[in-house]
């Protein structure tokens, strides 16, 4: 448990980092998209910062400098420098500001026109309309019903398989190294430790703040609320925000996507950057009708040109944002980044392509070169393209038999046993009326575009345009789903990662839902009146405008924000007292071991199981390792025989061993062969419940000594 001085240093910690890449966020993003406004700028304003906080800790992390003071001096530096090189100077409304206010376009324009009307007439704003309420409902529903689920683990720690297994132990490893360059290898399987880790820095980023995992159960709330966001900007621009914000949030909340809460799970972080840069694209090529946020490529103000610059960096960081969390983004962030250029007006497709690509690869082509450097390969994962060979660790991928669901499409079996009932359980008895709908949205999205080909007007063939991307994008999730290795893994024939693996599937989903009223409320959007004149563009502002209409709203953030730190100093000690203190979420010998190493702080562990997060203790000061010997390429394998344990073991200097099975296996032995490698008089069992025991080490272990050594024993 922190005390309060501890506590409250922490959260200034966070406001500073938070503050700060807002500082070098809001000026960048109105020099690149000078004409958005309201939800649209705000989500354009968070993927900025964002990719500050990441780039700034990549940058201190590739000299293992990735600590509190660097990380806030960095934080600082670059924030500064951008708010004085893009903001104008202190005190001065950048000159891109300036023009905004003098030659907007001509939406915030008549936005002025309407605000002026509006307090003439004694009524800031018009009323929401039913819509927007009805949705704004089902969204608080589906935010209360995720917060529900994080509360659970404010009371056991995270308990995820994925989050014991690789998250928290990246995102751990980045913390007590300070090094997000160097591998951190855990159990061998499926080559893990050469995943991409966007989603690990903020965890080790609060991790820095706090010296605890406080903020690790909370953050996937923010992109929960984020995605929401996303979802209404999607709709925006045609006059649908309030039918996709609802519709998000009901696929947000499907099973599938269930374990995201509290946990350090990652594909609720890919689905808000890959909706975020729909969303960007979509509202940038708005036209004229919609009269939101700018014209986008065919702007009819300002500067054509740094408009469009503006937007294939935005929509291209965001995309390879998405990409550098998890491997299943890669193929629809490239098809949204070629999608972009395909949709480039002629003569301008290769810029448009170079320009999107360049920025893609800024947001998640580190962890790709990381691996290149280190693999020889950024994708080490094959081993061969066609006739060609590349560098790959020499090794099995490990865990579960590796199955996809293109491989079992044409087996009634399968689907009869497994398929249709992981549908049911992981999409709910509606099922296919989910896949109906989000496939709905997807080809509705291609249909209008291919539908307004031969249209005259040039803003209708832009926004539709950016249609076609959003629904070739979604599909290239589907594809990407249908052929990965773990949409359907285990045994042949028998895939028992199907349910678990239609997480993969989820941002179709999400993105199908968004999309589907804009498809369908498009002729009905284009005949409503001026934006500014909407009841719905008039609630997303509402707050905005003259500084007496913003000191409530602000006011009320600021007490809300007081409450919330108020409200969290027992939460915490609450968190800290009960985290891991009673697992129940492994076999019985791994929860024994994890209720020990919660109480202990500063040792060195060695251990034999893909559960290790919980290792590493309250204070997360415990240094954790899988024994496993380096190979090339980027290889890591397990010993394969007593003497090469124990001199691993020595080589280590560790305090504990546990040695572990991850599951108890009928016909197998209780105790893995590493049990026994272990044993002698240096060796002491302080815990042994099948299949783990904890061994303390007291010195060396003899490599001549090993009991009945053969390989493979």
């Amino acid at each position: 448990m922190l005390d309060l001085p501890r506590y409250l240093l922490g959260v200034l910690e966070v406001a500073l980092l938070a503050g700060l890449a807002v500082l070098g966020a809001a000026p960048t993003r109105r020099r690149l998209l000078p004409a958005f406004s309201g939800a649209s700028s705000g989500l354009v304003t968070t993927v900025l910062a964002l990719a500050l906080l990441i780039w700034v800790a990549e940058i201190l992390g590739s000299f293992g400098l990735f600590e509190r003071v660097p990380y806030l001096v960095g934080m600082a530096t670059v924030g500064l420098a951008l708010q004085w090189g893009l903001g104008g100077g202190w005190g001065c409304p950048s000159r891109v500001a300036a023009s905004r206010s003098s030659h907007g376009p001509v939406g915030e324009r008549d936005a002025l026109k309407g605000e002026k009307h509006s307090e003439r007439e004694g009524h800031p704003h018009p009323p929401p309309q039913p819509a927007t309420l009805i949705a704004l409902a089902i969204a608080a529903v589906a935010v209360i019903k995720f917060g529900i689920d994080v509360k659970s683990k404010l009371s056991t720690g995270m308990t995820g398989f994925d989050s014991t297994w690789y998250h928290g132990p990246f995102a751990a490893g980045f913390f007590q190294s300070g090094s997000t360059w160097d591998l951190h290898f855990i159990a061998p399987q499926f080559l893990a430790w050469l995943y991409p880790a966007n989603a690990e820095i903020f965890h080790a980023g609060g991790m820095l703040a706090f010296g605890r995992d406080l903020l690790s159960p909370l953050l996937n709330f923010g992109w929960f609320i984020g995605c929401l966001v996303a979802c209404w900007c999607i709709g925006r621009p045609y006059r649908a925000a309030p039918w996709s914000l609802a519709l998000g949030a009901i696929a947000l909340s499907l099973p599938a996507l269930s374990d995201q809460a509290g946990e350090a799970r990652n594909d609720i972080v890919g689905i808000f950057f890959l909706l975020a840069a729909v969303a960007v694209l979509v509202n940038a090529r708005g036209g004229r009708e919609s009269g939101q946020v700018g014209e986008g490529v065919s702007g009819s103000g300002g500067d054509r040109h740094g408009v469009e610059l503006g937007l294939l960096l935005v929509v291209g960081l965001s995309a390879g944002l998405a990409a550098g969390v998890k491997l299943n983004f890669l193929l629809p962030a490239a098809v949204l980044v070629l999608g972009v250029a395909v949709v480039a007006p002629a003569g301008k497709r290769w810029r448009a392509l170079l320009v999107a690509g360049l920025a893609a690869i800024a947001g998640g082509g580190y962890w790709y070169l990381r691996n290149l450097i280190h693999t020889g390969s950024p994708l080490p994962w094959f081993d061969h393209v066609g006739p060609i060979s590349l560098p790959a660790p020499e090794q099995a991928l490990g865990g579960r038999e590796g199955h996809s669901v293109l491989g079992y499409l044409t087996d009634g079996s399968v689907w009869s046993d497994w398929f249709l009932p992981g549908l049911h359980g992981g999409l709910t008895i509606l099922w296919p009326l989910v896949l109906s709908l989000a496939l709905a949205g997807l080809l509705l999205s291609l249909f209008a575009a291919r539908s307004s080909f031969g249209s005259r007007s040039g803003s209708n063939l832009d926004r539709d345009r950016a249609l076609l991307v959003a629904g070739a994008t979604g599909l290239a999730v589907v594809a990407a789903w249908l052929i990965a290795p773990t949409s359907a893994s285990g045994p042949g024939g028998a895939p028992k990662g199907f349910e678990s693996g239609l997480r993969y599937l989820a941002p179709a989903l999400v993105l199908g839902f968004a999309l589907l009223p804009s498809t369908l409320l498009p002729r009905v959007a284009r005949r409503r009146p001026p934006i500014a004149e909407d009841a719905q563009s008039a609630f997303e502002h509402m707050g905005e405008g003259r500084r007496d209409r913003t000191r409530g709203p602000l006011a009320v953030a600021g007490l809300a924000l007081l409450v919330a730190i108020a409200i969290g100093y027992p939460v915490q000690r609450h968190y800290l007292r009960n985290r891991y203190a009673n697992p129940t979420f492994a076999t019985p010998g791994l929860n024994a071991t994890f209720r020990w190493a919660s109480s202990i702080s500063g040792a060195r562990i060695a251990t034999t199981s893909t559960r290790q997060y919980p290792l590493y203790g309250t204070d997360l000061a415990n240094h954790v390792e899988y024994v496993g010997e380096e190979q090339p390429h980027g290889g890591f394998v397990a010993p394969a025989t007593c003497r090469r344990w124990r001199r691993l073991l020595n080589e280590g200097h560790y305090d504990y061993v546990v040695t572990s099975r991850d599951r108890i296996e009928r016909g197998k032995p209780p105790y893995p062969p590493t049990t026994r490698w272990t044993e002698g008089p240096q060796a002491t069992p302080i815990s042994k419940t099948p299949p783990t025991v904890v061994f303390k080490l007291s010195g060396p272990l003899d490599p001549s000594a090993c009991p009945g050594e053969r390989a493979g024993s």
